[in-house]
């Protein structure tokens, strides 16, 4: 009984153990549920955490972003209350008047790259934007000047909003496309004012003047057609070109002529770059270049010769640069066509405009071949520095044949006539320092003797209040220089580059090198030879007049010939105080043609 109740027992014992057994592994798991569950509660409250920081993120992205556009708007405001405080002082300042418009035209690749410098320092001088908004202050004086005749260039097409008033023109689309595309130009010139061909010209001066350029002139001419009804008082038309292509050289003159047709009393002058071997890569432009200066002597009031060999010259020599590009030497031309256009674009002592240029300069209608200079020359860079000159100093820098635009030695010939237009504040340059310095100049040595003796006071001058743009190494930037200058002079040495020109044409001519390509457009030997002739006979019209001597036996008029008697009674005779004998002894007087009686009191002129 003892085993059995023990047995018992012990059975009881171990299902008692085995079911708290079971009690703590269910009481285990069921922590166990509570623990994994409060574990992906965590990682519930984890991800929402995660999501709230990312949305918190985000908020606070956007409230910066929020901050930045309300700055944005705020300083847009304050600019447009500026803007519009400046036009409302503008329309009170801006002095009234018509000006007198210049139709700028640019034709070839050359001559729209010269072109695009142009116009990209008319935009710094006259304070324009690269959108052609007027960026100056009512306020300033200088402004005002810049605006003045701003009108001479530009049209407004918008208020302070200013247009170039330029024809774009090229054979060849390519360089079209490019002028649209540029970031400077794209939104600054009309694109109805762009007309580009089909194909190049192939640089053949045939395929421009008579073939595809025959084709695009009459658009061309529609384009200037509508600059000039939009102009009040047409002055004239500015052309840029090179000569050894086939654009610019063909198409270019084609467009002179038509321009001479057109407006048969305006005045045409031209930019016109010369080939040089230095920078040359067509073999057939001395055919070019004698076929297109026959047009130009023919069509063109003032003719500004630039020589790519001289442009070369003056960026190795005086500006030291190692490795002159194309842009470098478009750069050095649009330095000089902002001072020959300084007088015309901005108010100044003894102004003028395009016709004064020309009487002043052409003596005679054939020669109207110019040599330009330009000091100081600076570029945008720190290859070279402004430096302080005096008034001497500019002019015989600008006068030193190292800066001419073409290559000619002033010996070989004479000065017909001479203009040095100076820019400068008036605190900088006076007017009695620049009377001075020309009015000795002829009688210095090194000028002595290189003046045509026959044509009186043939040296000009013209003073501009407006400084041009140069580089100054203190501010590191390109600023207003405070003194400049640019001259132009017809010397009959520039008969030399017409003969360097004839020698390299007849050496090609000789053997009829290269013609059926001009032959293929309907060319033949009598142009060549039309042309050839015209400008021999300019070589030698120049050559005579550098030659030409006047002496005292040749005057047809002598002032000393004149009876003191005879003055006396023409004096007396129209100074109404005629009286008794004095009255006689006019009476035989006869002035002007018509004989007048004693009582004539010149009653008309009371009335």
């Amino acid at each position: 009984e003892a085993p059995a109740a023990a047995v018992a027992a012990a059975a009881a014992a171990a299902a008692a153990a085995a079911d708290k057994e079971q009690e703590l592994i269910t009481e285990i798991n069921e922590q166990q549920t509570q623990i994994q569950e409060l574990d992906m509660q965590f990682k519930d409250e984890q991800l929402r955490s995660k999501m709230f920081e990312s949305e918190l993120e985000e908020l606070k992205k956007q409230i910066q972003g929020m901050q930045k556009d309300n700055l944005q708007l705020t300083k847009k405001m304050e600019n447009l209350k500026a803007e519009t405080a400046n036009k409302k002082n503008f329309i009170m300042v801006k002095p009234p008047g018509a000006t007198r418009e210049i139709v700028h035209i640019q034709i070839g690749q050359c001559g729209n790259n010269i072109g695009t410098s142009f116009w990209t320092s008319m935009l710094a001088e006259h304070k324009l934007r690269d959108d052609g908004n007027f960026s100056g202050a009512p306020s300033s004086k200088d402004d005002m000047h810049r605006l003045e005749k701003i009108g001479v260039y530009f049209s407004e097409s918008a208020f302070m909003k200013f247009v170039p008033r330029a024809v774009c023109v090229d054979c060849d689309p390519s360089v079209i496309d490019n002028l649209r595309s540029s970031l400077l130009f794209s939104n600054l010139f009309k694109p109805d004012n762009m007309v580009a061909g089909k194909t190049g010209t192939g640089n053949n001066f045939a395929k421009g003047h008579y073939t595809d350029g025959a084709e695009m002139v009459d658009e061309i001419i529609d384009a200037v057609r509508k600059e000039c009804e939009d102009c009040d008082c047409l002055q004239g038309f500015q052309m840029t070109h090179a000569l050894g292509g086939g654009c610019g050289s063909g198409l270019g003159t084609l467009t002179l002529i038509k321009l001479r047709d057109e407006y048969p009393d305006r005045i045409i002058c031209t930019h016109s770059v010369y080939p040089s071997r230095k920078v040359s890569d067509v073999v057939v432009e001395p055919y070019n270049t004698m076929l297109a200066l026959t047009q130009l002597l023919e069509n063109s009031d003032q003719t500004f010769n630039i020589d790519n060999g001289a442009l070369f010259g003056i960026s190795s020599n005086m500006l030291k640069q190692k490795d002159p590009k194309y842009a470098d030497l478009n750069w050095i031309i649009s330095v000089v066509m902002s001072g020959i256009t300084a007088s015309l674009r901005f108010s100044g002592k003894l102004n003028g405009d395009l016709r004064k240029l020309g009487v002043n300069l052409v003596p005679f209608p054939r020669l109207h071949f110019f040599v330009v200079s330009q000091s100081p020359l600076l570029t945008v860079d720190r290859s070279s520095n402004y430096t302080k000159l005096t008034t001497a100093e500019l002019t015989n820098s600008v006068m030193d044949r190292k800066s001419y635009y073409v290559n000619i030695d002033p010996e070989n010939g004479k000065f017909l006539t001479a203009s040095v237009i100076y820019r400068g504040r008036p605190e900088d340059i006076t007017t009695f320092d620049v009377d001075k310095q020309i009015a000795n100049l002829p009688f210095q040595s090194e000028y002595l003797g290189q003046f045509a003796e026959w044509i009186p006071n043939n040296f000009k001058y013209s003073l501009i209040s407006v400084g041009a743009k140069g580089w100054d190494s203190n501010t590191n930037d390109v600023v207003t220089i405070p003194m400049s200058a640019t001259f132009v002079a017809n010397h009959t040495a520039i008969k030399d580059c017409f003969k360097l020109f004839m020698s390299k044409f007849k050496a090609l001519y000789a053997r009829k090198a290269f013609l059926h390509w001009y032959y293929e457009e309907g060319m033949d030997d009598d142009n060549f030879a039309e042309a050839s002739l015209k400008i021999n006979d300019l070589i030698t019209e120049y050559q005579e007049r550098g030659n030409l001597v006047v002496t005292g036996d040749d005057d047809d008029f002598d002032p000393d010939d004149i009876d003191d008697d005879d003055e006396d009674a023409i004096l007396a005779k129209y100074s109404n105080k005629d009286n008794g004998g004095n009255a006689a002894d006019n009476a035989d007087v006869n002035v002007g043609g018509d004989d007048l009686d004693d009582d004539d009191e010149l009653d008309f002129l009371d009335d």
